[in-house]
């Protein structure tokens, strides 16, 4: 297990200083550098977590996301404590950890830092606590259940619907004397009180995180809707999907497991709450890892009566096509391919070049004029690179009213002289808050990756429509 475990942490390691940044990544990296109690798309524990790696370990992808392999690593570990929670050996133990690690949502935000790192490491741990509450019977499990789940709300709020569905599907099919101990008051007393801070900080200000949630779910959430059961069968890898199965059905039916049914419950509980909130497929990820783990038991039965062949070349296969899709494996150029399933791969590309097209741009301005010079962008990833590269390139601090970046401007009102905008090539609507507006560079990765910022436009204006402080709300946006 030990061996698997740095087998993993090697590899990501190894490939952390590939490609670049992602554009979350850069958010996180600003936002660690305005470190608050809350921020109006999440809470603050991620970008802190990117704030501790850039001090303890450098300014550097590798630097940045050493977090993310020690949650990666730690979330394969605790995989392999449900399997065994759930009564396997420690060869169904290091099959589920296994599998579970080269599954291809685990990779994917294993190799960076993003919310969705931690807060699946947060939905295994609370999940191997609660099957431990349920096979043992003893309330206390649901104090560090508790402390578990305030942590995880520190991160992202979505560990709320995982208590949700588990303590609905432990009522409907028991064992419910775990739900009359006084010790689940303390757990849910515990979890407040970690998660006070930025409850109390989005209460102050009008519950921004809501407006953002909502938002991506009208945008969002009829395609959300038509790809989750597609997504289901995919994000870990297609030829896992008989072994959850397998899992599923062994919790459901194997009498000595009939404590855990509750996790097999919880599970098709979580999807419809998923679908009816528009919410992206991933988010049942955590409990599909739990019933994979339920079904290595069966899976190893099974090899055993027909043969290794044909479940090893499923399992080559997989790290074959998930290491492709998720893993910075191959050159930028070939890069096509992979975000066709996982976009994500492409926003790691070309923040350096954007910030040179920016620098272009900056030249032509006249020196007397550029201590009145705002740089505004139109999305968080585009200022978060400037952030990022720009000082090295004599360029001032950025501007954007995209999301918390918002709350860090607007530039000062004595800021009257030319606006230097950076766009997405499609967003020319942005410039009628502008004056004089001509397009001087153009953004290219060098690599022909269609990520959001290929293409992109530098645009030179001579000025603003009204003051900064005046015009400020109308450049603010969420989504």
């Amino acid at each position: 297990m030990a061996c698997s475990a740095a087998a993993f942490a090697v590899v990501l390691t190894a490939l952390s200083g590939r490609y670049g940044y992602h554009r979350d990544e850069l958010y996180f990296l600003a936002a660690g550098d305005h470190l608050a109690w809350g921020y109006v798309d999440q809470p603050p524990l991620t970008p802190l977590l990117a704030r501790a790696a850039t001090a303890l370990f450098g300014d550097s992808t590798v630097a940045l996301r050493v977090p993310a392999t020690l949650a990666f690593v730690a979330a394969v570990f605790v995989v392999a404590l449900i399997a065994r929670e759930l009564g396997g050996d420690r060869r169904t133990q290091v099959l589920a950890a296994g599998l579970a690690g080269v599954g291809g949502q685990p990779l994917a935000v294993g190799h960076m830092v993003s919310t969705a790192t931690f807060d699946l490491l947060a939905w295994l741990v609370v999940c191997w606590l609660v099957l431990r509450l349920l096979r043992t019977g003893d309330g206390r499990w649901w104090l560090p259940i508790g402390l578990c789940v305030g942590v995880g709300l520190l991160n992202k709020y979505l560990v709320a619907l995982l208590i949700v569905v588990l303590l609905a599907a432990v009522l409907a099919v028991g064992p419910r004397r775990v739900l009359r101990s006084p010790w689940l008051l303390a757990g849910a007393v515990a979890a407040l009180a970690v998660a006070a801070p930025n409850l109390w900080w989005q209460a102050d200000h009008d519950w921004p995180q809501l407006t953002v949630a909502d938002g991506i779910s009208t945008d969002d959430g009829t395609e959300n809707r038509i790809l989750f059961v597609p997504e289901q069968l995919i994000y870990l890898t297609p030829l896992f999907v008989p072994v959850w199965i397998a899992g599923w059905l062994r919790l459901w039916r194997d009498p000595t497991l009939r404590w855990a049914r509750a996790t097999a419950v919880a599970y098709p509980l979580l999807c419809v709450l998923v679908l009816g909130l528009g919410g992206k497929g991933y988010y049942a990820v955590p409990l599909l890892i739990v019933l994979l783990a339920a079904g290595c038991e069966p899976a190893l039965a099974w090899t055993r009566r027909h043969g290794r062949t044909w479940p090893v070349a499923a399992v080559v296969l997989t790290v074959a096509i998930n290491t492709m899709v998720t893993l910075p494996v191959l050159p930028p150029s070939a890069l096509a391919v992979p975000m066709a399933l996982n976009k994500e791969q492409g926003e790691q590309v070309g923040w350096p070049a954007l910030a040179d097209a920016v620098r272009e741009g900056w030249t032509t301005i006249p020196e007397r004029e550029r201590e009145r010079v705002v740089v505004f962008t139109q999305n968080y990833g585009e200022a978060g690179a400037l952030d990022r590269y720009g000082p090295a390139r004599g360029l001032p601090r950025p501007y954007s009213g995209h999301m918390s970046y918002a709350d860090w401007g607007p530039p000062p009102d004595t800021a009257d002289g030319p606006v230097l905008l950076v766009r997405q090539e499609d967003a020319d609507g942005i410039e009628r808050y502008f004056t004089g507006c001509r397009r001087i560079a153009r953004v290219d990765n060098g690599h022909g990756v269609d990520n959001e910022e290929q293409g992109a436009a530098v645009v030179l204006c001579s000025g603003t429509t009204e003051r900064w402080s005046r015009l400020w709300p109308s450049l603010q946006h969420y989504y």
